[in-house]
């Protein structure tokens, strides 16, 4: 006499080929199975209500305008600008609203003031005579006046009109970190104001990659990237 497991204790005699049928195994494990099953597809749910209102809020659209706007290379906080590849040593880097190249002149058309705004005598002739040798016309030369005497911490001071824009950033070019200002003068004369920081100017293959980079359009974002 057998008694096997699912046939709820009663006993069966086998005989022959015919067995006593089975009863169904215990139902716990597919239960729990199932509450699991549950679970997840209440959290897949969840996820894709969560996805849904960040979209129709524009979170989502939020977040990423600001991933683009914070490179993760600025880590500290601060937005780090990364050189030019193909900038030479002691470049001048491309200003934020880059000039249209139409708009700068030949040295020949540009006439240049030089004022020494350092102690060291010389500077001024000096450089009017190299500016001079790459075609530009040279006007006044001497001491800077008492408001920038001794007061250009820099290699140079680049100053010009509105008229002079192109001017300024052809004279920019030739002498590395030179910084310019506009003023209210009318003509499109330039004046060039040596700094403490001065030591020569760029030789002309460093002067034309820096003016190269310094009109090279800047790159149009496409909608949705970075």
């Amino acid at each position: 006499m057998l008694t096997p497991q699912g046939l709820k204790g009663k006993q069966y005699r086998v005989t022959g080929t015919a067995y006593p049928r089975l009863g169904r195994p215990p139902r716990k494990g597919r239960k729990i199975f199932a509450f699991i099953g549950s679970l997840l597809a209440l959290a897949l749910i969840g996820l894709g209500g969560v996805q849904l209102v960040d979209i129709f809020t524009g979170k989502g659209k939020h977040a990423t305008a600001q991933a683009c706007a914070t490179p993760s290379a600025a880590v500290s906080g601060k937005a780090l600008a990364a050189p030019a590849a193909d900038a030479p040593p002691g470049a001048t880097p491309a200003p934020a609203a880059p000039v249209d190249p139409a708009a700068v002149p030949q040295p020949q058309a540009v006439t240049v003031n030089v004022y020494n705004a350092t102690a060291k005598a010389g500077l001024a002739g000096r450089t009017a005579e190299e500016l001079k040798k790459r075609g530009f016309v040279i006007g006044t030369v001497g001491n800077a006046p008492t408001a920038l005497d001794k007061k250009v911490p820099g290699t140079a001071q680049v100053i010009g009109g509105p008229a002079a824009v192109g001017a300024m950033t052809l004279l920019s070019s030739q002498i590395a970190g030179a910084t310019s200002t506009p003023d209210a003068r009318t003509d499109a004369t330039v004046d060039f104001v040596i700094g403490d920081s001065y030591n020569a100017l760029l030789d002309e293959t460093q002067a034309a990659a820096a003016l190269a980079l310094a009109t090279k359009p800047s790159p149009t974002p496409t909608p949705g990237s970075c």
